[in-house]
Parts: C-alpha cells; structure tokens; sequence
C-alpha cells in the first residue's frame, strides 16, 4: 500500500495549522489522525488556549464548512439538529441546523444538560440525524471537535459515558512557551488575524479519499491481539466500574492505522498503540468515587497496563 499521499496531507495540514497554533505539533498531528480515521476529538484544557482557533484553522486548511454551537444550560436538542418549521403555505419543512456542516465545534459541551448532549450521539457515530421519522445524511466529511473545561465544575453537566465512548481521542493543549507566547502577541494584531497565517493545502475530497484508502493499512494479528489484551485489563482493573469498550478497540485501531500512514509506513507496529493509547482509551474508562477520591487518574491506569503488558514483536507488513 503506498504512504505517500497519507504523508504528505499530513504535513501540509500540520505547516498551514501550526502558523497560527504555535508549539502544538503533536495536537495538530492528532487531529490529523481523528479526521482521517473519521473519529470525533474531545479537547479537554483551560480556557484561552486556543481550541476554538484550532478547530477553524483545521476546517480552514481542508477546505470544509464551519460551525461553531456554544453549549449552554438552555440550549435544546433542536438547536443543534433542527426542526420542522411550518411556511406560510402551511406545510412543514426540515429546518436544518448547525449539526450540517464539516467541522462542528461543539465548544463548552458540558454547559448543556444531557438531552441536549445526547443529540449528537447519532450525528458522532452515524453521521445522520433523525427527526420525525425522517433521515437525513451529514455533509462528509464530517467530524465533532468539543471543549471542555476541566477545573470549572459549576453549572456543568458530566457527559454520559456513551457520549465519551464516541470521541476516538481526548485532547489536551497545554500552555505555549514563554517565547511562543511573545510570538502569539505578535500574530494577534486584531480578532481577524487569528487564521490570517493558515492557508488551504486540501479538499474535502482528498480527506474522503484517505479516509477510504486508510481502510487497506495492515494490522498483523499479534497487533490486533495486543490491542485487545491492554483494552481488555481495564475492564478487570481495581477501581474501574467500566473499562474500554469494543467501540474504543476500534477507534484505537483506526487511529494506529492513521498514525502509520502519515508516517510512511504500511503496518502498525507496538509503538503506534503506545503512543495513541492514553488518548484513545483513558477517557473511556468509569472509575469508582471510592478510587476517584483517592486521586486515581484514567491516564495513570492506561500507563501502566501498557507497561505490564507484554509486546509482540512485528518485523513487518504483509506481503
């Protein structure tokens, strides 16, 4: 299977980006892996860091329709899919809402109560929306990029663990450096600068195209395997009411297939669930209050299972 292409969108998306979004090479690459392996990101950080910007700059540089919903405690389900309307004719038509689009940044996700967030559920996995028995089909590509605040607990409302499981990857900024902050002064003259670096290296018909070829990437079965054995000791760990899904084993494999491509290669090796592991799989995972109190974090369980958990040895792909 020939890499090229995979390499090469890669790095055009992650120059054009990285213009505007400084120092986050290895967020941007993980957007790049949650697009082409039609997952959805949940990025998880303090405010002001720049989430929102970069869910324009990404829609910006492939060339795809925006849409920004801010999440609120009045926010209702219909705002987000849209409803029927009745015309002047008296006859009812699909009103569509924000949900058609390409990029949806659902910003603040956790502000709305759950019958709002659970409108996404069939948009994230389906890429549909059903209103009165109707169906109607999301614009592809199409992919959920969500915010949410960690530290600010007040009038915010956990996602449900179904909603968590259909994010393939949770995200986390980070502040920049001293001097990439300089930098960002530099950059932001005015509110219309933010994107002013990042120029279109896509279409949205190279990224179907990918996403399609992405498919055909080899996974040798020692890899599928030790995908499954790292995912299936979450579900026995102490402290963990819930462990990681099969969905979640899916996600992981189609990010490591990503992840590959866009490195030249045309098999997935140990390191590639390594290094998407915590990210893909962490999130997933329902702790007990008890452990919880104690301090024990999702992303500390993963590590570890990672590190007790013995490697296959792959040479090679398929031939």
């Amino acid at each position: 299977m020939d890499v090229t292409d995979f390499v090469h969108f890669k790095d055009r998306l992650v120059d054009s980006v990285s213009k505007t979004i400084l120092g986050k090479n290895d967020v941007i690459e993980f957007v790049t892996f949650g697009l082409l392996s039609r997952g959805n990101i949940l990025f998880e950080d303090n405010p002001g860091l720049g989430k929102t910007t970069l869910a324009k700059a990404v829609a910006k540089a492939i060339g795809c329709d925006f849409k920004r919903v801010q999440f609120t405690a009045d926010l209702l389900p219909a705002d987000v899919t849209g409803s029927l309307i009745l015309d002047s004719r008296g006859e009812f038509h699909f009103l569509r809402g924000p949900v058609f689009t390409q990029v949806l940044l659902a910003d603040e996700i956790n502000r709305a109560p759950p019958k709002t967030q659970s409108a996404l559920l069939e948009a994230m996995q389906e890429h549909q929306v059903t209103s009165e028995n109707q169906t109607y089909s999301l614009p592809s590509p199409f992919i959920v990029l969500a915010t949410q605040n960690p530290i600010e607990y007040e009038g915010t409302y956990p996602l449900p663990e179904a909603q968590m499981d259909r994010f393939s990857l949770r995200v986390r900024m980070g502040y920049p450096t001293q001097d990439e902050e300089v930098t960002i002064l530099g950059l932001r003259r005015s509110g219309e600068d933010e994107l002013r670096e990042v120029t279109k290296v896509s279409e949205p018909a190279e990224v179907l195209d990918l996403q399609a070829r992405l498919e055909g990437l080899y996974v040798d079965e020692d890899i599928k395997r030790y995908m499954v054995r790292v995912a299936s000791q979450t579900r026995n760990y102490a402290g963990v009411d819930a462990g990681v899904s099969p969905r979640g084993i899916i996600h992981l494999n189609r990010l490591c297939k990503a992840k590959a491509a866009c490195a030249g290669r045309d098999f997935v090796t140990p390191d590639d669930i390594k290094a998407l592991a915590v990210p893909a799989l962490s999130h997933r995972l329902v702790l007990s209050t008890d452990y919880e109190l104690r301090g024990l974090s999702q992303e500390a369980i993963v590590t570890e299972i990672l590190t007790k958990t013995p490697v296959p040895k792959v040479t090679g792909s398929e031939n």
